[in-house]
């Protein structure tokens, strides 16, 4: 018998712990939406539940022991970030946040690139559960990715907040990325294995 609170309470924290930084990048993708109309609000939903999907799938397939994850080298998926943001650093787009992705996949990807070091978290926690429990985990990850993109959305709409992006947005919205992809890079462990690549 499932304990149906007990889990969905468990997915809760699980979800929120891992995915609290996404609140920052759905903000500026929903404050890109209203300044540039790119991307779309429904190609950020879409992106972010096929990212985080993405995620939990490669966990499940992971936890079953179908598929091996090479530990640091996930860490890679933190060039994505970076690179999008130094792109847009490099666009003559002074008057506006620019849009660092403009489409469905860009959001998915920066999403995954954003929550590769998730998976080390939902493993563990997938290879516990039996069928019922991660089903129950994926129904609460789901209403969780909803709350999270109508958080992100107010924020992204807050006059506070667009004044802000739109006075500084110009370097703040890539500054922000290329942070991202650092944190990632660096947490991640593959620096080390890069440089010893090099050598």
């Amino acid at each position: 018998m499932i304990d149906l609170l007990g889990t969905a309470a468990g997915a809760t924290v699980v979800f929120a712990a891992t995915n609290i930084d996404d609140i920052v990048v759905l903000t500026l993708f929903f404050v890109g939406a209203r300044t540039t109309g790119r991307p779309r609000p429904w190609q950020i939903v879409a992106g972010q539940y096929l990212g985080i999907g993405a995620l939990a799938l490669a966990s499940t397939v992971v936890a079953a022991g179908l598929l091996v994850v090479p530990e640091p080298w996930t860490g890679l998926l933190g060039l994505l970030p970076v690179a999008l943001g130094v792109r847009a650093l490099l666009r003559d787009d002074a008057d506006d946040a620019p849009a660092v992705v403009g489409s469905t996949l860009g959001v998915a990807g920066v999403t995954i690139a954003n929550g590769a070091d998730n998976i080390a978290v939902y493993v563990p926690v997938f290879r516990a559960l039996d069928p019922g429990g991660g089903a129950v985990f994926l129904l609460v990850f789901a209403a969780l990715i909803a709350l999270w993109c109508a958080a992100g959305a107010w924020l992204g709409g807050h006059p506070r907040v667009t004044r802000l992006v739109g006075r500084v947005g110009h370097w703040l919205v890539p500054a922000v990325f290329i942070a991202i992809g650092v944190v990632i890079l660096a947490t991640s462990g593959v620096l080390p294995h890069l440089l010893a690549l090099l050598r």
